[in-house]
């Protein structure tokens, strides 16, 4: 018998131009689009993947970054198993603005063990201002999954969402009703709390 399928939603923060709707694009249309216009309030779009034997649907919210629109957001956290938060590491403002999009995650967020991942992206670019081991300070800082990605060359794009799907069905409390309420603790491996850095992604508590 196939299992049955569970749909996961799962929210993209970060400041305008960091390139949300093109890792968005990349991963669930197989496309790439140099000149995308800015997103106006929210943009929305489902992928269908399969892990572990899972099938599993994924209604992915694409938030704008423009300050104008942030009144928007909050309503679009509630519920949410997994939130991806952006930053283009060529502009160093994108990462340092990552403060006030964890802090409105922390009010906003209806459940504590949503899991969160940290994504650097626009890695092929050579005019890179934000370093591989910043990103990981920051992740181990706030206990977040991290990773780098190009949505132009697509690399790391597919590995992100795969690693963020995979840790929301370790966390059952996210999409289990009988155990909604239980809190459950994020536990990385030995071999990841030892080592500075580390390739693909991270998991850093």
């Amino acid at each position: 018998m196939e299992p049955a399928g569970l749909t996961l939603k799962l929210l993209m923060v970060g400041d305008s131009g960091v390139g949300k709707s093109s890792l968005l694009r990349r991963f669930t249309d197989g496309a790439f689009e140099p000149r995308l216009k800015p997103t106006v309030g929210i943009d929305f779009k489902v992928k269908k993947m399969v892990l572990e034997g899972r099938a599993i649907h994924l209604a992915i919210w694409d938030t704008a970054g423009q300050e104008r629109f942030r009144t928007l957001t909050p309503s679009y956290y509630r519920g949410a198993q997994g939130v991806v938060l952006v930053y283009d590491v060529t502009r160093k403002d994108t990462f340092t603005g990552l403060g006030k999009w964890l802090s409105e995650l922390e009010m906003n967020t209806t459940n504590s063990s949503t899991v969160k991942m940290l994504v650097g992206n626009k890695t092929e670019k050579p005019d890179r201002e934000v370093e591989r081991k910043e990103g990981l300070q920051l992740a181990r800082k706030h206990s977040l999954l991290f990773i780098e990605t190009s949505a132009k060359t697509e690399d790391g794009v597919h590995q992100a969402f795969e690693e963020l799907v995979m840790k929301i069905l370790q966390t059952p409390d996210l999409w289990e009703e009988s155990t909604f309420r239980k809190g459950i603790k994020l536990v990385d491996s030995p071999v990841q709390q030892n080592k500075g850095l580390c390739s693909g992604h991270c998991l850093l508590i």
